[in-house]
């Protein structure tokens, strides 16, 4: 098993992809910690993990004192933390669909303020338990558009560029300390909520089914990839196979995008 007596902290862990990789971590052999913004939906997937391997909380990841303290607790009961991950996700139905000339900048800069505030914070937190150790893997996950410009997306696009330019100035301060930073980019997953919220307000006029084949049509594969495949590819860039990785973003859009 590639994370074997790791622990590792997922925030997000309700949503689509903080859930598949949570799971796969807990599969790998990683103790998971889940935090959502409700506890429902965390203490769901954390029925669907074997009993020992992860605990559930209601944390709110834009919250510096519930971060910290959360950790804590993390590191009391577990003895540290070894992967940090942040998939944390906002309502996208009042950002998407609008265009930019036609956007206050409130709703501008909420997807920037929250996905970078959250990453940041909890990226801190857990480098400051980490670095005690000089081990550690710092992850997030961003999307698409941080690389390909496009339309109707409000300040997302923007939100996630400042994502992927954290990665690689966190992996610069942390390296020293033993501390890896690792961004995953994704593409087009139907099973997300984004992907259906994208749909909703950008493509009304086709159906569900047609997004998906338009999805597809972008990659070099022309299909779309998976939740599972994002949670694998997670799972080997936290583990120790994957130890000359740091301060890059990978692409997972099946060709959608060059680097």
């Amino acid at each position: 098993m590639l994370l074997q007596d790791k622990v590792a902290v997922v925030y997000g862990a309700g949503g689509a992809i903080g859930r598949a990789v949570a799971r796969a971590f807990a599969a790998d052999g990683a103790r998971v910690f889940l935090t959502g913004h409700t506890a429902a939906d965390v203490d769901e997937i954390s029925n669907d993990i074997r009993p020992a391997a992860a605990e559930a909380m209601q944390v709110d990841a834009t919250d510096e004192a519930a971060i910290a303290e959360h950790l804590q607790h993390v590191v009391d009961v577990a003895g540290g933390v070894d992967i940090s991950f942040n998939a944390i996700g906002i309502p996208d139905t009042e950002i998407l669909g609008v265009p930019l000339v036609d956007l206050d900048a409130e709703t501008f800069a909420r997807p920037i303020t929250t996905y970078t505030s959250s990453y940041f914070l909890t990226a801190r937190m857990a480098a400051r338990h980490m670095a005690a150790k000089r081990s550690g893997v710092i992850m997030t996950v961003s999307a698409l558009p941080a690389r390909s410009g496009s339309t109707l997306n409000g300040g997302y696009g923007s939100a996630m560029a400042a994502k992927e330019a954290l990665t690689r100035d966190l992996s610069a301060e942390l390296a020293p300390a033993g501390i890896r930073v690792v961004g995953l980019r994704p593409h087009g997953m139907p099973e997300t909520r984004t992907m259906k919220e994208v749909h909703a307000t950008k493509t009304p006029g086709i159906t569900f089914e047609q997004f998906e084949g338009y999805l597809a049509s972008t990659t070099h594969p022309h299909r779309v990839m998976t939740l599972d495949e994002v949670a694998n590819v997670a799972v080997f860039a936290a583990s120790d196979r994957a130890s000359g990785l740091t301060g890059t973003t990978l692409n997972l859009t099946m060709g959608s995008v060059d680097d």
